[in-house]
């Protein structure tokens, strides 16, 4: 006889966990810093630093579990991702009179950040120092397990505001990547031109400039006229000097969206590769991204990379530009094209 099994309660919309959905994400450089320390007493300190303790070279055994650790941090941890890492590095450095600061930096081409992997990296270090410092020393203490920085994705590049060793910094991408870059914005908008609505795509286009260190000489918001563009931009060229010039709107398929057109006859020398990079990786976030016209080229000295017109779009682009956009301008000055960097 087949029981019948009454539902006396409804599951929860909601799971209680969840693991982040990040197919929508796009691959990007991934990199991640961080450190703790075990304090071991200065009886076994010296043992550390002679490598006379009965176990071993301690410090090289725990370099060896770091990298493991990392590794392993996705079956530690339940909601992180399984990541391809790159790299995991361990330092470990000996600090008079009785400690071990542990350093792990972990990177990856991925979808989500390697935080997790570089914390789990440093504790698999320092829980080695101990297994391998408890005999001579009962009495340890790991602290201050931290991270240090954070690259990759919309975040960009996130330092501790405590500060990191400087040996360490120095082998840090700069943090302002167009510092004293001459810079311009073009905003083409009919409503944001006729003061209907506030323009927020070259306000953040300014901002994001400005915050990689360039110097924004000129902010403008004209109406969709392929006659008032092209007068734009050569004014803009030709009094300011910029090393680059970003637009921002009438890149779409409407009948008003003449940008691309206004700077393909501008340009002497298209770059083709801008706008094939802006639509790929564009795609990871919309799906119209193949619609969108964007395109960049040389206008004389000064580069014009034209973006769509809304803030979510702009904000999407730069993050996809950002990581190349400074070595393309060192480039184009190398050869003799653009302002000085």
């Amino acid at each position: 006889m087949t029981k019948t099994r009454k539902i006396i309660d409804f599951p929860e919309t909601e799971a209680a966990f969840r693991m982040i959905d990040v197919g929508r994400k796009r691959i990007t450089r991934r990199r991640a810093l961080a450190c703790g320390t075990i304090t071991v007493g200065p009886e076994a300190f010296k043992k550390i630093r002679e490598k006379s303790l009965p176990k071993g070279d301690v410090l090289a055994l725990a370099e060896v579990a770091g990298i493991a650790g990392a590794k392993k941090t996705p079956d530690l941890i339940p909601m992180c991702h399984t990541l391809p890492l790159d790299q995991v590095t361990i330092h470990c450095v000996l600090q008079e009179p009785d400690a071990v600061t542990v350093y792990c930096q972990a990177a990856a081409h991925a979808k989500t950040g390697v935080e997790m992997e570089a914390i789990t990296g440093v504790q698999a270090a320092l829980a080695t120092i101990w297994d391998l410092t408890k005999g001579t020393e009962p009495n340890l203490t790991i602290g201050g397990v931290r991270l240090l920085m954070k690259e990759g994705g919309k975040s960009g590049l996130w330092v501790n505001p405590d500060g990191i060793p400087g040996w360490l910094a120095a082998q840090l991408p700069p943090q302002k990547t167009m510092t004293g870059v001459k810079a311009a914005v073009l905003v083409m908008s009919d409503r944001a031109a006729a003061g209907i609505y506030e323009d927020k795509s070259g306000s953040l286009l300014k901002a994001l400039l400005e915050g990689e260190g360039a110097d924004v000489l000129e902010y403008r918001v004209i109406p969709d006229n392929g006659d008032a563009i092209a007068a734009a931009l050569k004014e803009m060229k030709e009094m300011k000097k910029p090393a680059i010039i970003v637009t921002s709107g009438g890149t779409g398929p409407g009948p008003r969206d003449v940008t691309p057109e206004i700077v393909d006859r501008l340009c002497d020398r298209p770059l083709e590769g801008f706008g094939e990079a802006l639509r790929r990786e564009s795609a990871a976030f919309t799906d119209t991204a193949w619609l969108s016209r964007m395109r960049a080229g040389m206008m004389g000295e000064s580069l014009v990379v034209a973006l769509p017109g809304s803030p979510k779009a702009v904000g999407e682009c730069w993050e996809i530009l950002r990581p190349f956009l400074a070595h393309a301008l060192k480039m184009i000055e190398g050869q003799g094209h653009g302002g000085k960097l």
